[in-house]
């Protein structure tokens, strides 16, 4: 008789940017921000809690020091199904000074003591109007450097999730970023380091095949100058025999993103970790949902993608302090409760 394989255990996270509403191709709002997406969050939670996702909110300045939105967070954080942390819009956080352009909108563009005024501000603000005391920590739009790094770490922060795999932009890199959890050296970020007071929790990003070290570097040769006309990275994309992934629903399929832990699972990934926005949830917000119709779409993205974890993989449910303490803790246990049925 065959043995049956064992499945690999695996962490899931699930990370929300917690967020005002505001046109993503227009201008960066600084006042008056609107945060309706977060009435929302209640029906959302729920469906979270019936396939036992434990969320971790991000929530940024204008969420926070709503009294109507930060309630809704609040109730939600009694629950005990999902944690709270922090997510700094520069633009939007007081003090609010200097330019507002596209490259102002990356905290790793502003003088440090700019953010570290702007990263107090928030993170009193959710401590007072929603009784948390944040740990977990992420820039808007991604990206972090040395010196925001290590100011995240002095504020009392002890997880980043800034680093996005696989990407880059003229304003930030991370192309060779780990994209495992590690502990980042605080002079580096992108490389390990001996610290041991923060730790990384990369979003999961890649490839449909592993190892994505290897494809990275195929990719990049596709996406070189000159050789546009030719079209290499489209013809991989619709060939199926290259695509570059990142796990959200927005942005991904569901059977993308199935091929991308599947990917991720057989290079020893031991956290495969989604992301998506609050505002992708009121549709109308941003480029992702337009009607309700594409917002149920989201949730059964979700749904379809992680009835396939489960089906092969031993997961375990996680917020990302309770995978960090996991993985930076051998004696740690995972809870009976965040164990997938």
């Amino acid at each position: 008789m065959p043995i049956k394989a064992t499945r690999k255990k695996i962490l899931f996270l699930l990370s929300v940017d917690t967020e005002e509403e505001f046109d993503w191709n227009g201008s960066f709002p600084q006042h008056d921000c609107t945060v309706e997406n977060i009435q929302r969050l209640p029906k959302f939670q729920q469906f979270c809690d019936s396939l036992g996702i434990r969320p971790t909110y991000l929530v940024d300045y204008p969420v926070a020091a709503n009294h109507s939105a930060a309630a809704v967070l609040k109730n939600i954080h009694a629950s005990n199904n999902a944690e709270i942390g922090a997510h700094l819009h520069p633009w939007c956080t007081p003090p609010i000074e200097g330019g507002n352009g596209e490259k102002e909108s990356h905290v790793i563009n502003l003088p440090i003591e700019l953010v570290k005024q702007k990263l107090d501000s928030l993170t009193r603000t959710i401590r007072e109007n929603i009784g948390v005391t944040p740990t977990v920590f992420r820039t808007g739009r991604w990206g972090i450097n040395s010196a925001v790094l290590k100011l995240v770490s002095d504020a009392g922060y002890t997880i980043d999730s800034s680093m996005y795999p696989y990407y880059s932009n003229e304003y930030f890199s991370c192309e060779h970023s780990h994209n495992k959890p590690y502990w980042p050296d605080f002079t580096t970020p992108d490389k390990k380091g001996s610290q041991r007071q923060l730790f990384e929790l990369p979003i999961t990003s890649g490839f449909n095949r592993a190892p994505f070290r290897f494809w990275a570097k195929v990719h990049r040769l596709l996406s070189r100058p000159g050789l546009e006309l030719l079209h290499p990275v489209g013809l991989a994309w619709r060939t199926n025999s290259l695509r570059k992934l990142f796990l959200s629903p927005e942005l991904s399929s569901s059977s993308d993103m199935i091929a991308l832990a599947t990917a991720a699972i057989s290079a020893d990934h031991p956290v495969i970790h989604m992301f998506l926005h609050s505002s992708t949830l009121l549709p109308g917000q941003n480029e992702f949902t337009q009607t309700e119709e594409d917002t149920q779409a989201i949730y059964m993205s979700i749904k379809h993608f992680i009835n396939h974890l489960t089906q092969h993989a031993d997961v375990s449910f996680c917020t990302l302090s309770e995978a960090a303490a996991i993985l930076t803790n051998p004696t740690t246990k995972t809870n009976e409760s965040t164990q997938a049925k």
